[in-house]
């Protein structure tokens, strides 16, 4: 056999194998924090719940694979997956730019705006930079609304935690004088015992140069097959009601978006 024809034979098989090995996944380990609730977050029972898990979950029902949990800090989500520790981030994690630098997404399954919220007694009633100015504010670091929060309140004195539950602790303690988070996960907590110290004053137009293009699922460099079976799979469950019956769980708004 000539050079040129066993290339060319070992071309076709290798890319058989490849499409094969794209047919044959039957399961994926998918990273989620676990500490961003009701987006995701461990029951009482111990167990890995919230919109996020459930929306996952669907997804991998339509592609007809396993999902295996994990969780994984903040921090460490990203690299994590580069490393190869799991196969996908369905974690509430923004489709920015500077993501789309290190990894690859899916299209969007929510895009919902970021949402300040302040103690009932206080005096502040707008979310104007003005009306926030020299005010202390909570966010959680690394995430598309801290940086909101230090593009849009620069006056302002913004602290970041590791987590949405340590700058909850701190505005019910007096430590803040108001947090910024997205509209379900600070709804989630008003509407429960531990956020009735506070209220909600309203939420800003979503900037996709600040916000992103949305909430994605996270993939590998060079996976971009994948991505797009989860993107088949989110406009799947959008279409046949999965997707409102796990949304009108969380939320009393749909939180898809555009």
């Amino acid at each position: 056999m000539s050079f040129a024809r066993m290339a060319l034979a070992t071309l076709m098989s290798f890319t058989a194998v490849s499409a094969l090995q794209a047919e044959e996944i039957t399961k994926l380990r998918i990273a989620t924090e676990g500490a961003y609730p009701p987006f995701n977050y461990t029951g009482s029972d111990g167990v890995l719940t919230g919109f996020d898990v459930e929306i996952g979950n669907a997804l991998c029902a339509e592609m007809k694979v396993e999902c295996e949990w994990g969780t994984q800090e903040w921090d460490g989500m990203i690299p994590g997956l580069v490393a190869g520790k799991y196969d996908a981030i369905i974690a509430s994690m923004s489709i920015t730019d500077e993501r789309l630098e290190r990894i690859s997404f899916s299209r969007s399954y929510y895009n919902t705006p970021s949402t300040v919220a302040v103690p009932k007694d206080s005096p502040v009633t707008e979310i104007t930079p003005e009306a926030l100015d020299g005010l202390l504010i909570g966010a959680q670091g690394g995430t598309t609304h801290s940086v909101v929060a230090e593009e849009i309140y620069s006056d302002s004195d913004v602290s970041l935690y590791p987590t949405s539950e340590e700058y909850k602790l701190d505005i019910e303690n007096g430590r803040l004088d108001a947090v910024i988070d997205d509209l379900g996960v600070l709804q989630s907590w008003i509407d429960s015992d531990e956020g009735s110290c506070c209220k909600i004053i309203g939420s800003l137009p979503i900037q996709p140069e600040l916000h992103g293009q949305g909430i994605g699922v996270g993939v590998r460099k060079g996976q971009e097959e994948l991505a797009e079976r989860f993107s088949e799979a989110i406009l799947a469950i959008r279409a046949n009601g999965t997707y409102k019956t796990i949304n009108d769980k969380y939320f009393s708004q749909d939180a898809f978006g555009e």
